[in-house]
This record gives C-alpha cells, structure tokens and sequence, in this order.
C-alpha cells in the first residue's frame, strides 16, 4: 500500500500535469479555429469556456467547452480530481479496492468532432487511479467518418499510430504491440462486427513498479497527441466538401454514440462514481443519423 503523503504527491503532479496539458491544447485548438478559412467555416473562431464543477462525494473538477466553434464542431477538453469509495459493483472490478474500496482519480478527457467531414474525429484520455494499489491509464485512437480514410494505409492513420508508437518506444518498445492491439480490441462494436475509428493505443492498470517512468510515459502519450493530432487536422482542414460527404459523417457518428452508450467503460466508470454528466457525455455528436 502507498504511504499516504506519497499519493498525495502524486496526485498533485499527475493533477498540475493534466492541468498544463489542457491549457496547451486548448491554445492549440483556438489556433486552428482562427487558421480555419473563412470560405469554408465563416463566423467568428470559436474559444474555450472552463467552467469549475463540484463533486457531492468528494472532488471535482473543471470542465472545458469550445463555445461558437467553426472548425470544431463539437469539443471538450475536461479536467478532475476526484475520491471517495467505490460502490461494492465497482469496487469488486478494481484493482485494490477488494481491501478497501477508497480511491483517487485524475486525469484528463478530450473528445473533438469536426465540421468538416474530411478531418477525423479524435479522442484521447490520460489518468492516473490509486485505491491500495495505484496505476495509470488512458491513450488516443483516431476515428474518421469517410471510408476513404478507414484503413490502417491512410496517411493519417500512419501518422497517428507513428505518434503513439514513438510515445511508447521511448519507454519500451514491447509496449507498442500490445497497447495498439488492445485499442483495437477495445474500441469495435461487436454487434456490427466493426472498429470504431482506425485505432491508436489503449492502455490500463499500467504500473511497471517505476512510478516516475510511468509518469513519463503518460506525459509522452499527451505530448504525442498535442504533436499529431493538429497536424493531421490542419492537413485536411482546406479540403472542401458535398452533402453526401456530410451524410456519411452523421451516420459514422451514430456508429460513436452506439459505443459510448454500450461498452465504454470510462462512461460508465464516471456515470457510476457521480462525475459530472454534462462533461461526461460530451463526448455524443453534436448531430447524427442513422440509415
């Protein structure tokens, strides 16, 4: 079990690092907003709006809207704190919670779904969870509403899983495989019998008994996000588009919204400790359709 003053400290880094992570993106995604031709995205560029939230069991957090956006049509950049103790269903699913169903969490949650239907979808989280045994998780996975781009050959798809692979090599190179794998498992609707997006990493109860590699690592997945994600976005944010290529993003975004509400365990794992609702299932389309 982790002496009490050392998770404390821990958490603290863990929470200042998300904090500084958000605010780089958010600067980040506000630039795009303003780089955005006005032929293609006319109105004024979108800006963030964050807004503090308390949690009633212990906590809370800070959530990060993009208000009036033109590029983005939809996103959300969400920061918390939280603790408590775990119902008996949950508690019996984590690691350490079977001797005491006390835990922290923190972490940081991106979701960003586009105007342009040519420019992927993007999600990505990082965090790190202790009850008596600590760990973290999280990664990023691309998912693109255009068949066209739903293939592990696209440009953008190499240049995503290049991104994560080298987040992980820096650390150790046997992690790669596996994480992309279970991204991959993860991240498919069984019931259609496909993926959700083209993937990226995905990663959990990661503890290599090194806590500040571990940190390090998880730092490097944020970083590694921030790097590609804007440059695979600004690669597509000139190309134009028809009604047809607009259709076909409504209904691939009810393909998110069937896994979000179906299988998606950090939906649930915030739905079921008392998160906040509206940060948390900002990560529904802003509108969709199906066939």
């Amino acid at each position: 079990m982790t002496d009490t003053a050392v998770l404390e400290a821990w958490n603290t880094r863990a929470r200042a690092w998300f904090d500084d992570l958000r605010d780089r993106i958010v600067a980040e995604f506000e630039a795009m907003e303003r780089e955005a031709p006005d032929d293609l995205y006319p109105g004024a560029p979108g800006r963030f709006e964050l807004t503090p939230w308390d949690r009633p069991a212990g906590g809370g957090g800070v959530m990060g809207f993009m208000k009036g956006g033109r590029f983005f049509e939809k996103c959300g950049v969400h920061i918390s704190l939280v603790h408590g103790k775990f119902s008996p269903e949950m508690a019996a699913t984590m690691p350490g919670a079977d001797k005491d169903p006390s835990f922290t969490a923190t972490g940081i949650s991106l979701i960003a779904h586009m105007r342009n239907p040519h420019v992927p979808a993007v999600h990505m989280n990082t965090r790190f969870l202790a009850t008596s045994q600590s760990w973290f998780g999280g990664g990023a996975d691309l998912t693109p509403t255009q068949d066209y781009q739903r293939n592990q050959e696209n440009p953008d798809a190499v240049a995503f899983h290049a991104a994560m692979k080298a987040a992980c090599d820096a650390h150790d190179p046997a992690w790669y495989a596996p994480y992309k794998a279970r991204c991959d498992e993860y991240f498919f609707l069984p019931h259609r019998n496909e993926p959700r997006g083209i993937g990226g990493i995905f990663y959990d109860h990661h503890n290599s008994g090194d806590w500040e590699r571990d940190f390090a690592f998880t730092q490097d997945v944020g970083r590694a996000f921030l790097d590609v994600y804007p440059r695979i976005a600004r690669g597509r944010m000139a190309t134009p588009w028809s009604e047809a290529d607009r259709q076909e993003q409504l209904v691939r975004r009810g393909r998110y919204v069937e896994f979000n509400l179906l299988y998606d365990r950090g939906t649930m794992f915030g739905l079921k400790t008392g998160g906040n609702i509206t940060s948390i299932l900002s990560s529904m389309p802003p509108m969709v359709s199906w066939p």
